[in-house]
């Protein structure tokens, strides 16, 4: 990229590069940790930069290692183009983050409801038609 009389500048380029210091090639993978599970995901380059995932080129990727105790999940990268328009590798961390979550008893009571669903810290309750029918002021 040329910006002015002579000078050259390679700052701003359109490919994304090897998270690794001092990796010049292209990334062509990219990696996420899901600490909760103590798990690594490596999976296709995703659609957009991410904060906390790491692109690598296919040399680091290759060579990737887990701390003793993690698990390593490698998705298969698809060759043929044209590859899945979403961030597949943000849908498989959340699934390894739901399939580790301990099981938790179906229609949980929960105050003058039914639980019907968890997500993380929020709760779905559905309204019990048995209970909550009445004003708890109402003594009559």
């Amino acid at each position: 990229m040329s910006l002015g009389k002579g000078i050259q500048s390679n700052a701003v380029s359109h490919v994304r590069r090897c998270s690794r210091t001092a990796c010049r090639q292209p990334a062509v993978f990219t990696l996420t940790y899901v600490y909760a599970d103590s798990t690594a995901v490596l999976g296709p380059l995703a659609a957009y930069v991410e904060p906390h995932c790491y692109d690598l080129c296919a040399v680091h990727a290759d060579r990737l290692t887990a701390p003793r105790g993690w698990e390593v999940v490698r998705l298969p990268v698809e060759t043929s183009g044209g590859g899945p328009g979403s961030d597949d590798l943000e849908a498989l961390a959340d699934a390894v983050r739901e399939a580790a979550r301990p099981p938790s008893p179906a229609d949980e009571v929960v105050g003058e409801g039914t639980e019907t669903l968890r997500r993380g810290h929020l709760r779905v309750v559905r309204s019990d038609p048995g209970r909550g029918d009445h004003d708890p002021r109402d003594r009559g």
